[in-house]
């Protein structure tokens, strides 16, 4: 038997490991498949597919499609909820990398020896 590059316990951790049915997730989320079907419509999140091609969900997804679900919870339309989630995100990147940038513009440079 050839050895395995990860143990399968690493997949308990791994956050992108499609380990949840549609049904599960829904559940998880207390929410109905037709929701999380809509998310994919919206490109919000892109289950895997498993060999039978039934969708299958990660932790990080979960996580997502349970952000939208406040948001449609609240009113929004899916949609917009979608947008917004996604929106989000890129502010939160383009922070992270300007308070990097600030940071680095800050710090003086090592003196180089010639």
């Amino acid at each position: 038997m050839p050895p395995r590059s990860t143990r399968p316990a690493d997949k308990f951790d791994d956050e992108d490991y499609p380990a949840y049915t549609m049904g599960r997730a829904a559940e998880m989320l207390g929410t109905t498949p037709a929701f999380l079907r809509a998310l994919g419509e919206h490109r919000l999140i892109t289950p895997l597919r498993s060999g039978g091609g039934h969708r299958r969900y990660s932790r990080y997804q979960l996580r997502i499609a349970a952000r939208a679900r406040e948001l449609v919870d609240r009113g929004t339309p899916v949609e917009a909820a979608c947008r917004i989630v996604v929106l989000e995100d890129q502010l939160e990147e383009a922070q992270r990398l300007n308070d990097q940038y600030r940071h680095a513009a800050t710090t003086p440079n090592p003196p180089t020896t010639e």
